[in-house]
């Protein structure tokens, strides 16, 4: 992949980055996605600290992934479960 370097703002500060190409558009989009938590948590709280608000915005996305995380665990379970049930059903109706 070609490495690419840009620059995204984060809390009113630059950052540059060197990134393959191919993951431009999603660091984007994420440094997008925390620029708009950090608004909104600013005028929901009050508070005026890009620290506090930064440390927030961590908390809320780590809290997000673990949710997901366990929704994927629970996914391949029943996923699982209900492979191992099938085979269990074609298993039995196999002619010897």
């Amino acid at each position: 992949m070609a490495e690419i370097t840009i620059t995204v703002n984060l809390a009113d500060r630059n950052y540059r980055l060197t990134i393959d190409a191919a993951e431009e558009e999603v660091i984007r989009r994420a440094a997008h996605s925390l620029e708009e938590q950090l608004k909104a948590y600013a005028g929901n709280f009050g508070y005026k600290d890009k620290q506090d608000l930064l440390a927030m915005i961590a908390l809320h996305f780590a809290i997000s992934s673990q949710k997901n995380e366990n929704e994927l665990q629970d996914r391949d379970s029943l996923l699982t479960e209900k492979l191992q049930e099938i085979d269990r059903v074609l298993s039995d109706h196999q002619p010897i």
